[in-house]
C-alpha cells in the first residue's frame, strides 16, 4: 500500500567529480583574477602603461569607461565561477544534459575567443597604445592565464558529461 512513487523515490546517486576536475574548475576561477585586477587598476587610475590621453580617448576613463572596465572584470569572474557548478556535489541541475550542452558550447566559444585574442594580441594595432615594453610585459603576465581557460573548461566539461552520461545509462 505504501509503495515508492517517483515523488518520494531516492535520487540516483551521482559519482563525485574527480579531484583533477575539481582542481581544474578552481583553476579556471583563479585564471580570471590577474586580468580582472589589471583592469580594476586601470579603472582606478593606477598607471598600467596607457597615457592619460589614451585612457580618455580610447577607454573613456575617467567616465563611463570605468563602469565598463569594472563591469567586465566582474562579469568575467562570474563566468569563471560557472565550472564550479559542474563539479559541485551539493547542486544538482534539473536538466543535466542541457547543462552539459551549455558547457560544451561555452568550451567551444572559449576556444574561438582565445584564438581570436591571439590574433589581436599580435597585431600592431593592439600594441601601439602601450607606452613601454615593461607595461606590455605586465599586461602579458596579467592576461596569459586566460589562455589556459579553454583547455581547463573542456576538461571539466568532459568530466561532467561523462559522469552524467553514466548516470543516464544506469
Amino acid at each position: 500500500m505504501y509503495g515508492m512513487t517517483t515523488a518520494n523515490a531516492p535520487l540516483p546517486t551521482l559519482t563525485p567529480a574527480p579531484v583533477w576536475a575539481r582542481r581544474a574548475a578552481h583553476a579556471i576561477a583563479l585564471c580570471a583574477v590577474p586580468s580582472g585586477l589589471w583592469r580594476i587598476a586601470m579603472a582606478s587610475g593606477v598607471y598600467v602603461g596607457y597615457s592619460d590621453q589614451v585612457l580618455r580617448d580610447v577607454y573613456d576613463i575617467p567616465g563611463w569607461g570605468i563602469a565598463y572596465v569594472v563591469g567586465l572584470s566582474v562579469l568575467a569572474e562570474l563566468a569563471a565561477l560557472f565550472p564550479l557548478l559542474l563539479v559541485s556535489d551539493r547542486w544538482r541541475p534539473r536538466r543535466p544534459r542541457a547543462l552539459a550542452a551549455l558547457a560544451w558550447t561555452a568550451s567551444g566559444v572559449l576556444v574561438l575567443v582565445a584564438l581570436w585574442q591571439l590574433v589581436v594580441a599580435f597585431t600592431v594595432e593592439s600594441r601601439t597604445y602601450m607606452s613601454s615594453s615593461t607595461a606590455e610585459t605586465v599586461w602579458g603576465f596579467a592576461f596569459a592565464p586566460l589562455f589556459a581557460i579553454p583547455a581547463l573548461m573542456t576538461a571539466v566539461t568532459w568530466s561532467y558529461a561523462k559522469r552524467h552520461r553514466v548516470r543516464a545509462q544506469a
